[in-house]
C-alpha cells in the first residue's frame, strides 16, 4: 500500500514559486529545493518529477495567480486610463516593498531560460500575449466610451504598456527609486492623452 503524503502539494508548490523566483532556475540547487520546500528529496521527485518539471509547474502557478489578477483588473475597468495607472502603481508599490528585489518571476524567466528552452519560451510568450491583449481590450473600451482618443493605435499602445511593465520589473531588481518610477509612470500615461 502506498504511503500517504505528509505535506500539501499546493503549499509546497507555493514555496517552489518563491524559491525559484528569488534564486532563478539555475541558481536553485536540489539541496535548496529540499531545504526550501521542507520535504525529502525522494518526496520531491516522486511528487513533482525532476527540477525542471517542478519549475514549469511553479511558473504556471505564478502565471495563474499574478497574470490573471492583472487581466481581471484590466477587464473590469470602468476608467481605462485610471486602471492602467493603478496597475503600474501597484507594480511599483509591490517592487518597493519587496526586500529581496525579486522583480517579476515571468520576466526573470524570460531572460534566464526562454532563449534556450522552447517550452518555457511558449509559456512566457503566451503570458505576454495575454497581458498585451488585456491592455488592448482596455484601450479599445476607452476609445469606444470616448475616454481615450480614437487616433491612438490600441495594439501598439498595448505592446508599449507591456514593454514598460517589463522594464519597471527589471529596474526594480537593481534599485528602488520611487521618484524615478513615478516619473516613468507619468510619461507612460502621457501616451494615452
Amino acid at each position: 500500500m502506498a504511503r500517504a503524503k505528509e505535506f500539501d502539494e499546493k503549499t509546497v508548490l507555493d514555496k517552489a514559486v518563491t524559491l525559484f523566483w528569488h534564486k532563478g532556475y539555475n541558481g536553485t540547487s536540489a539541496q535548496d529545493l529540499v531545504e526550501g520546500l521542507g520535504i525529502s528529496r525522494s518526496s520531491m521527485y516522486d511528487t513533482f518529477g525532476d527540477k525542471r518539471t517542478l519549475f514549469i509547474k511553479a511558473l504556471k502557478l505564478y502565471e495563474e495567480k499574478n497574470t490573471k489578477d492583472l487581466i481581471s483588473m484590466a477587464d473590469q475597468s470602468a476608467d481605462p486610463r485610471e486602471t492602467i495607472r493603478q496597475i503600474l502603481e501597484n507594480l511599483v508599490k509591490e517592487d518597493l516593498n519587496d526586500q529581496l528585489a525579486k522583480g517579476c518571476f515571468m520576466v526573470n524567466t524570460a531572460i534566464e531560460l526562454a532563449p534556450h528552452d522552447k517550452e518555457v519560451a511558449d509559456i512566457v510568450n503566451s503570458n505576454m500575449a495575454d497581458v498585451v491583449d488585456a491592455f488592448y481590450r482596455t484601450i479599445c473600451k476607452g476609445q469606444e466610451s470616448g475616454q481615450l482618443s480614437p487616433e491612438i493605435d490600441a495594439k501598439a499602445i498595448a505592446r508599449f504598456l507591456y514593454n514598460n511593465v517589463t522594464g519597471i520589473r527589471v529596474s526594480s531588481r537593481s534599485g528602488k527609486d520611487k521618484k524615478a518610477m513615478d516619473d516613468i509612470i507619468k510619461v507612460i500615461l502621457s501616451v494615452l492623452q
